[in-house]
């Protein structure tokens, strides 16, 4: 009876199927119209959605996953198009969670196409990676000349409030940004196991909360002094650099809040405005 009651058992486990995973896409086209910028296209589905808190000059989403987090074998697709002239900022309702993936990864993959005159700021708020995470996330850009881009991502390794740390899991970055169809700027990064990693001194020196910031425009090379001056006194470490029509920022800290408060004084510099209200 009992080896029955296995080979039963055995059988209905054989055949329950893998529990769906979440598919969520937003694309979303923004347009410039007698000095304002407005939505012009959008198309939402999969439990992500794009709100609109600020519609003036300056057009304003957020974007929302009412699923409260993602799990390994989730994917989200975020395409988003500025026309000529138009000025866009784009952040998130809240910090990203990442759970933990018993098989593939997480997918969250970023679009950004930018046409003449544009100003679009990229600003989703913290991606934390809890314990056995695995995610693989990207960032693709397509810029007119004289378009100009701020992208910012910051990562959270561990729910440290709680006194977690991300000992175990994989974490994959992915960035490529084309200005008028050349390829300028090109970077992949992959932590496995981030906590061990992140703790050798010349890698994080025990840094769990990291940041890149990205400045692309015409101007870009003549404000180095002005950001590594907003960096000066941070209570985290960080460093800028600039080449040929670009600046990059990176900023680690042990503490999520001391690099918060850097990437917001990054923020003030750069976008001469506060950061999107979600922010604060």
């Amino acid at each position: 009876m009992d080896c029955f009651a296995s080979l039963a058992m055995t059988a209905h486990t054989a055949q329950t199927p893998t529990p769906p995973r979440a598919d969520g896409e937003i694309r979303a086209d923004f347009v410039a119209h007698d000095a304002r910028t407005r939505i012009g296209r959008l198309y939402e589905t999969g439990g992500l959605r794009l709100r609109f808190p600020k519609a003036q000059e300056i057009c304003e989403g957020v974007i929302v996953n009412t699923a409260g987090g993602v799990v390994g074998g989730d994917r989200a697709r975020l395409s988003f198009g500025a026309g000529p002239g138009s000025r866009v900022v784009l952040t998130t309702q809240s910090a990203e969670k990442i759970y933990r993936a018993d098989g593939p990864p997480a997918r969250i993959e970023t679009s950004l196409e930018l046409g003449a005159g544009v100003a679009l700021h990229w600003l989703p708020q913290e991606t934390i990676l809890f314990d056995r995470a695995a995610l693989a996330r990207s960032l693709d850009v397509d810029m007119e000349a004289d378009a100009s881009l701020v992208a910012c991502e910051s990562v959270v390794f561990g729910r440290l409030a709680m006194g977690e740390t991300c000992a175990a899991g994989d974490f994959r970055d992915r960035w490529r940004v084309r200005r008028a169809g050349k390829l300028i700027f090109a970077e992949d990064t992959r932590l496995e196991t981030p906590a061990g990693l992140l703790d050798r001194p010349a890698i994080g020196a025990g840094a769990r909360a990291l940041a890149t910031l990205l400045y692309v425009a015409p101007d870009a090379s003549a404000r180095l002094d002005e950001c590594r001056a907003a960096l000066e006194g941070a209570p985290c470490e960080s460093g800028v650099s600039a080449l040929d029509g670009f600046l990059v920022a990176r900023l680690l800290s042990p503490s999520p809040e001391s690099l918060r408060l850097a990437i917001l004084s990054l923020f003030s510099h750069l976008l001469g405005r506060a950061a999107p209200r979600v922010w604060q």
